[in-house]
Formats: structure tokens, C-alpha cells, sequence
């Protein structure tokens, strides 16, 4: 009785969801109805197959199944409501990012409402014979020593950030390989890779490159990366370069211990 007095005061009322709704009978059958109506002693549904109004006793409708399933349908609806309305958002701040992003080559972060760039590196390649700006150097073959190193002046990099997880914004000057570089610090300058040139003239390039999520945005040439997971504390660099051909550039950055 207490339920049934409820009911009568009770509008149900699911048109909004778009939705069809299977009106359970206690028989195990159903009716599709678009919209249904608990009024005392009766049910007044529209019919879904014969477009109107009707009506049946209520102690023939299976209401508990019928609202069982409604409300799961209803859940399920507000799910994937909430989960485009997220979506929705993520467009929306993608689009505002990519708006405060320069569209010259580059490495960039974002810090509060200010866009931020890194500097490109000097790098130079150090052979046991003589040390020479990468932008110079050219493999000559057996005349040169079969290892080196290419390397940043200083121990430390005056780009500091402490968040682990620090993320970047790189414009590709041209369609090559991307990433973030440990770099190794000792006797003054940072290592960024070592390498090795075979007497072929072939060079082999031993970059340590972390595992970073990559994130295209408006453009071939713009992407948002960070570290998958936290990076310790220590010296970094946002790379790009085309492997074997030693013409990496080089971003480089500190991460500080908090």
C-alpha cells in the first residue's frame, strides 16, 4: 500500500533520454513505449508501435524490472554523457594550448598563463684527438678515432625544473625522431650520446632515450610529450634527430631534487 501511494505521486517521466523502454508484464513479456506514467492503480504509457496513449492496470506491470532496467539504461546514458562531455573538454584545452604554442621550431612549456622556451644547445663531439662543434664535424673515416662522444659544456644544465613529470612542446623543424635524452654528467661536460664510426663510414649513435607519451596536436609538427614515468634527478635533454646521421639537436634541461 505504501509503495502503491508513492507510485501515484511518482511521475517517470524518461522521454528526455531519447531513448526506447521496455514496459515489463508480469507475464515475461513487454511493451516499447517511449514514456511511462505510474498513476494510483494503473500505468499510462505511449506506445512506441502504435504511436498513442494507453493504459493498463498496474498490478499487471512487472515494475521492479521495468525500473531496474530503466535506471541501468539511465546510468549507462549519463556515462557516456559525462565521458563526451570530458572529451568535449580535453578539444577545448588541446585547442587552448595549441594557441599559446609558437609555431617556430622548438622546445616549449607552458607556467601559469606565460609560454616559455628552452634555448638550442651547443653541442660538439669529443674524439681522443680533438674535441669540434657538431656543426662542423664531418666522419672523414679511418682518420678519425673509432669512438666518441658528443657532448654539453658544463655539469649542469641552467634550465631547472622540479617537476618529475615536466611536460614539453616540441615544433619538428623537419619529419625526424623525437624524445627525451639521460645525459650523463662527468669531468665537466654532459654526455649526450656516445658514438661510434665504423670503417665504413657508418655511424653508430648510443642515445638513452626515455619512454615518454607523445601527444600530436594541431599539426604534423606539434606534439606535447612527458616522461612515463617520474624522471630522478639529473640531467636531461628534449632530442630530435635522424639516427646514424649525427645531426641531433639538442634541448637540454636539469631535473632538481625537491
Amino acid at each position: 500500500m505504501v509503495r502503491r501511494l508513492a507510485a501515484a505521486v511518482l511521475l517517470l517521466v524518461f522521454s528526455a533520454w531519447a531513448v526506447n523502454i521496455k514496459l515489463y508484464l508480469k507475464d515475461g513479456t513487454f511493451n516499447l513505449v517511449r514514456e511511462y506514467q505510474v498513476k494510483e492503480d494503473r500505468v499510462r504509457y505511449y506506445s512506441v508501435e502504435r504511436s498513442d496513449w494507453e493504459e493498463m492496470p498496474l498490478g499487471m506491470v512487472d515494475l521492479k524490472r521495468t525500473e531496474s532496467e530503466a535506471a541501468a539504461r539511465k546510468a549507462q546514458l549519463d556515462e557516456q554523457a559525462k565521458s563526451q562531455a570530458e572529451e568535449e573538454a580535453a578539444v577545448r584545452e588541446i585547442k587552448k594550448d595549441v594557441s599559446r604554442i609558437p609555431m617556430d621550431p622548438g622546445v616549449y612549456w607552458l607556467e601559469a598563463k606565460e609560454t616559455k622556451s628552452l634555448k638550442l644547445a651547443s653541442s660538439a663531439m669529443h674524439t681522443n684527438k680533438r674535441r669540434e662543434a657538431l656543426k662542423i664535424f664531418t666522419p672523414v673515416g679511418p682518420a678519425l678515432s673509432s669512438k666518441g662522444a658528443l657532448e654539453l659544456d658544463g655539469d649542469h644544465s641552467s634550465n631547472v625544473f622540479t617537476d618529475p613529470e615536466q611536460e614539453f612542446y616540441i615544433v619538428l623543424s623537419d619529419t625526424e625522431r623525437f624524445g627525451i635524452a639521460k645525459l650523463i654528467a662527468k669531468n665537466g661536460v654532459r654526455v649526450v650520446e656516445n658514438v661510434t664510426f665504423l670503417p665504413t663510414k657508418d655511424i653508430v649513435e648510443e642515445l638513452t632515450t626515455l619512454d615518454i607519451f607523445r601527444q600530436q596536436m594541431a599539426s604534423d609538427e606539434l606534439y606535447k610529450i612527458w616522461p612515463k614515468e617520474p624522471m630522478e634527478p639529473g640531467e636531461y635533454a628534449v632530442v630530435q634527430y635522424t639516427e646514424g646521421k649525427l645531426n641531433i639537436q639538442v634541448w637540454d634541461f636539469a631535473i632538481a631534487r625537491k
